[in-house]
């Protein structure tokens, strides 16, 4: 399989990673989008939420769950968590991951509408 998040998931690619567990990595993206930008991944394949199935269920928890976690970590008050999915909603790489985004001033507003 020729996936660069699986070859992160893997250590094949290295990645900026901040959190890694037997099921997920969160790394920073390296096009931010955000002053914080990390992805988090499951390590296991999964194209997207549009492939997503029912024994998927506990992997979209734990990506939440560890997002959470992250951000507290990383001394985040507020912050995003988008999905992107399909290439018409945004989806670069076909591989399921979480966005999280943060770390705006409370005076940068243009954040709100993104």
């Amino acid at each position: 399989m020729d996936c660069l998040f699986c070859k992160i998931a893997l250590g094949q690619i290295s990645a900026d990673v901040l959190f890694e567990d037997e099921e997920i990595k969160v790394f920073r993206d390296i096009h931010p989008k955000a002053p914080v930008h990390l992805l988090l991944i499951p390590k296991k394949h999964i194209e997207s939420i549009a492939h997503l199935e029912e024994n998927h269920s506990r992997i979209v928890e734990r990506l939440i769950y560890t997002a959470k976690k992250v951000a507290e970590e990383v001394g985040l008050k507020g912050y995003k968590l988008v999905f992107n999915v399909g290439r018409e909603g945004g989806q670069l790489i076909d591989h399921l991951h979480l966005h999280l985004l943060g770390g705006w001033s409370s005076a940068d507003e243009k954040h709100i509408n993104e």
